[in-house]
């Protein structure tokens, strides 16, 4: 099986780029100037420029920094919704376990994209509004996957062992369930990044997540919309940049889910 050093390479330079980027390329990203306007790809705008004439390189930084603290954040605070309340419901079983499929089927009644849509519609979006309500759009399939795994470990002889030994609950949770999931964790936290990423831009195009005078990936392609046949660069380069992150996390995330499922199958 071979290692993902091409994608987390790619992964590292992406986030390098946007986070000490304009260490290096000292441009600004909100300078508007008449006279270069659209201007294509050269030397002096490596990215072009926008119908504004601001500097399309050092949007494409500026803006990574916020699709990526969300695209982080989101996933970070979803995977541990599902894993806090998959294990849980895993693990108490009963009513505990018949509330949380009752709440994942209601989540998941609604496809997900239209349930940000009328989420977001109600609230004028932020990085934290919306790293809010992509957590809380995004834990179900985590949790699910988790509070599968949970009934697994639960039937194990050594957890009936220590419940009829008295071990409190949360010592079980924290010290033999958490090392047992962490994988799927990690799993979900990486695929999560690039859904985030992708779920923020998506919002941004239409014009429904990150406002000016901030900026994002998305963001930036929303107005790429008007100038598209004239003016390529303005679409194509934070398109690329999305493109990268959620391919390298893809990829990284199947490895991580390939070792999973090889420690499992030397485990059973």
């Amino acid at each position: 099986m071979k290692k993902p050093y091409v994608s987390i390479f790619i992964l590292l330079f992406v986030f390098t780029f946007s986070f000490m980027g304009d260490f290096v390329y000292t441009a600004s990203a909100y300078t508007l100037d008449a006279s270069s306007i659209l201007v294509s790809p050269s030397f002096a705008h490596p990215f072009g420029t926008d119908r504004l004439g601001r500097d399309l390189l050092a949007r494409v930084i500026e803006g990574g920094k916020i699709s990526l603290i969300i695209g982080a954040g989101s996933a970070f605070i979803a995977s541990f919704l599902g894993l806090m309340l998959g294990a849980t419901a895993g693990f108490l079983r009963g009513g505990v376990d018949k509330a949380f499929v009752v709440s994942v089927d209601l989540f998941l009644t609604f496809p997900t994209f239209f349930l940000l849509l009328a989420l977001i519609s109600y609230v004028n979006a932020s990085v934290l509004v919306l790293i809010f309500i992509i957590s809380v759009t995004g834990w179900m399939t985590t949790g699910r996957l988790i509070r599968s795994e949970s009934f697994a470990i639960t039937s194990q002889p050594f957890i009936k062992i220590l419940n009829i030994a008295g071990v409190s609950r949360w010592k079980i949770l924290l010290k033999y369930y958490a090392p047992l999931l962490a994988p799927i964790y990690f799993v979900s936290f990486t695929f999560g990044v690039g859904g985030a990423i992708l779920a923020e831009s998506g919002l941004s195009f239409l014009g429904l997540g990150i406002t000016a005078p901030q900026m994002s990936w998305g963001a930036i392609l929303s107005t790429a919309k008007s100038v598209n046949e004239i003016a390529w660069w303005v679409g194509v380069f934070p398109g690329f940049m999305i493109f990268l992150v959620t391919f390298s996390l893809i990829n990284i995330s199947n490895y991580l889910q390939k070792l999973s499922n090889q420690k499992k199958a030397l485990i059973g």
